[in-house]
């Protein structure tokens, strides 16, 4: 018996549908292959680079080895395995705006710097996913890692002396591998990327203290209430200075992204281990909190006030 709200052609209308839904989606699996046919995708790589053989996929994938036989170890590999990618090429971009900002080739240098920016947006949801693992999950493979740390990232290392955030004790962390010392080291010697701004805008004109342009690099940035009369003389005069203004804006953009990250950090490791000292040794979130007041460019949040 049909239903008494729906005429019986509407019952054949929708058997219809539903036979010619099935028909449908079986003669999509054989025109999917007729689409790649007919694209003349390439198929046959036994001659030629694959996608696989260009990004080293091997190596990449094969790179994953648990100590523990927890099922949640590969979640905290992986995810400190990727942002170590990240970072990678945020010292790719980096080191080019530097060169680039050094040369005055100030429109380079910005989009160098925007990338940066949102690959620090990338690691900041980065901890979104390993904040997945809960405090048991954690504590049992723990033990697994010993004293290894991302305190111990040569890479973070040199992207925090890139910013300006120079501390000797560091380097130790990196005194057994050579190769990796003398990376770390060219970093903390070198001028940072708010050096050369200071410098850069000296070249044009903007009176900045000559101990802020030359100095012992080694040494963590001291905030100068000279600098932060320089930047004000850009800020209050933004057409006559604006690929100042803007580079300012850049670095401001960049310490944005900076302290989400390491506030996203802070509060991945509180929800996950709580107050547990670091497996590198440190208090772990106290360590942590700590490290959040430091300011890198602040003469650019000091003028605000001022404006």
């Amino acid at each position: 018996m049909s239903c008494p709200y729906q005429p019986e052609g509407a019952n054949a209308i929708s058997t219809a549908s539903a036979t010619a839904g099935t028909a449908g989606t079986a003669g999509t699996a054989g025109s999917t292959e007729q689409i790649v046919r007919q694209e003349g995708a390439q198929l046959d790589f036994s001659k030629d680079m694959s996608y696989g053989d260009y990004l080293h996929l091997d190596q990449v994938l094969s790179a994953q080895h648990p100590l523990s036989p927890e099922h949640n170890e590969m979640l905290f590999i992986v995810q400190h395995q990727t942002s170590e990618l990240w970072m990678k090429l945020m010292l790719h971009e980096m080191q080019a705006a530097v060169e680039k900002l050094a040369a005055d080739q100030l429109p380079e240098s910005f989009k160098m710097l925007a990338r940066v920016s949102r690959i620090m947006e990338q690691l900041v949801h980065a901890w979104d996913v390993l904040a997945t693992m809960t405090p048991p999950e954690y504590s049992a493979i723990r033990p697994y890692l010993s004293n290894s740390s991302g305190f111990q990232s040569a890479q973070y290392r040199r992207i925090e002396f890139m910013l300006g955030n120079k501390n000797a004790a560091m380097l130790k962390p990196h005194a057994h591998r050579p190769d990796l010392l003398a990376e770390v080291q060219a970093a903390w010697r070198a001028p940072s990327l708010y050096d050369e701004t200071l410098r850069l805008m000296a070249r044009r004109g903007i009176r900045v203290p000559a101990e802020s342009l030359e100095r012992d690099w080694t040494q963590p940035y001291q905030a100068h209430e000279g600098v932060k009369a320089a930047w004000l003389e850009v800020y209050r005069q933004p057409q006559a200075h604006w690929d100042l203004y803007q580079m300012g804006e850049e670095l401001v953009d960049l310490e944005d992204a900076f302290r989400l990250w390491r506030f996203r950090h802070v509060t991945t490791v509180e929800r996950v281990i709580g107050f547990k000292r670091g497996t590198g040794g440190t208090s772990g979130v106290g360590y942590l909190r700590k490290m959040l007041d430091v300011v890198l460019f602040p003469e650019l949040w000091a003028l605000r006030t001022e404006l």
